[in-house]
């Protein structure tokens, strides 16, 4: 088959669709002329992904490489048959197809893809192991990147593992650029979260000095961290997961309700408090890849909100470029995130 830019002469089942929607695509590491081979380092597993994962194996850290080993296996990629998503990885150049498009690139250079694990071509080696608490498993195992395929070569001067976390969620704060404007009231839901703060700093620097940041979390702990970064006007206790207990916190600060609402939580059943806390002309962004377009759209319907609705992209031009800035001028982010990262 002739090779396609978008990687569908890998598809094996079924045929027709895309990398991403297929149930399972071809991992042999023998490059066409428009891919790109890499010796992966590590992958960062969406929060969504890895939470499911880590309950369904009880955080057993065997059973959970099994699990991992056994999806790539099935898939020859590395997407969860559950949430759907994936994540992103970084390594090592190895080769370089002859039509692959950008030929700066060197062997060995050290890259993070932007595009999903969903749908990139990845054999696993060996799983050395997993940190358990911020998402990321160490292999041996090589990558394909297609000719379609968008990565970040990482900056020299800072961790690679802490820029793979930041890129892994880089749309979100990207996107938060272009929604919130002065004056807005901002409420972010997951906000102590990795994609959280992100959000939260980028929101706090758009909406100036006359807009507010709500933060909304589910743990104690959480409170006192945002509180030590700075970054919201205001912080609400509760479960994303009761809308209408979320929705009469949000009240008590803003009757009004919000103009931008930002969804970057890791599990299922939030969409409702977003669009309960949204005021109707506002806009809710479902960055979290545990969303149900189902229930968001024929929630909103069911209450009368006119409300737009957007669902992440985790691409927007420019966002790695953002995303590492932000963190570069922001000392207690950059901190933070060495802290888990490094």
């Amino acid at each position: 088959m002739t090779p396609c830019k978008y990687g569908t002469h890998r598809v094996i089942e079924p045929l027709g669709v895309l990398p991403q929607a297929a149930l399972k695509i071809n991992n042999e590491m023998r490059i066409q002329d428009n891919e790109l081979l890499i010796d992966v380092i590590t992958l960062n597993i969406d929060s969504a992904s890895f939470t499911q994962i880590k309950q369904a194996c009880d955080n057993d850290l065997e059973r959970m490489k099994t699990m991992i080993e056994e999806i790539v296996h099935q898939r020859g990629k590395m997407q969860n048959p559950v949430t759907g998503s994936g994540g992103m990885l970084i390594g090592k150049v190895k080769k370089i197809g002859k039509d692959f498009p950008n030929q700066e690139l060197d062997i060995g250079q050290t890259i993070a893809t932007l595009v999903s694990l969903s749908l990139t071509p990845l054999k696993i080696e060996t799983i050395h192991s997993i940190s358990i608490e911020n998402d990321q498993v160490h292999i041996t195992g090589e990558a394909i990147l297609f000719e379609s395929g968008i990565y970040a070569v990482i900056p020299e001067n800072m961790d690679q593992h802490l820029v793979l976390a930041a890129l892994d969620v880089a749309g979100a704060p990207a996107q938060v650029d272009k929604l919130v404007k002065n004056g807005d009231t901002v409420l972010i839901v997951g906000a102590a979260g990795k994609s959280g703060v992100l959000c939260a700093y980028q929101a706090k620097q758009k909406v100036g000095p006359t807009g507010r940041v709500i933060g909304l979390v589910n743990e104690e702990s959480q409170i006192a961290l945002l509180q030590e970064l700075g970054l919201c006007d205001a912080i609400i206790l509760a479960d994303a997961t009761k809308a209408m207990e979320v929705y009469h916190k949000v009240q008590d600060i803003v009757p009004e309700l919000c103009d931008v609402t930002i969804n970057v939580v890791n599990v299922p059943n939030t969409e409702m408090s977003c669009v309960l806390s949204t005021k109707d002309t506002g806009i809710v962004y479902f960055f979290s890849m545990a969303t149900s377009f189902t229930k968001a759209a024929l929630g909103a319907e069911g209450i009368g909100s006119d409300v737009t609705m957007i669902i992440g992209n985790g691409y927007t031009k420019g966002h790695a470029e953002l995303t590492l800035d932000l963190i570069q001028h922001a000392p207690k982010i950059k901190a933070l995130f060495e802290r888990l990262y490094t």
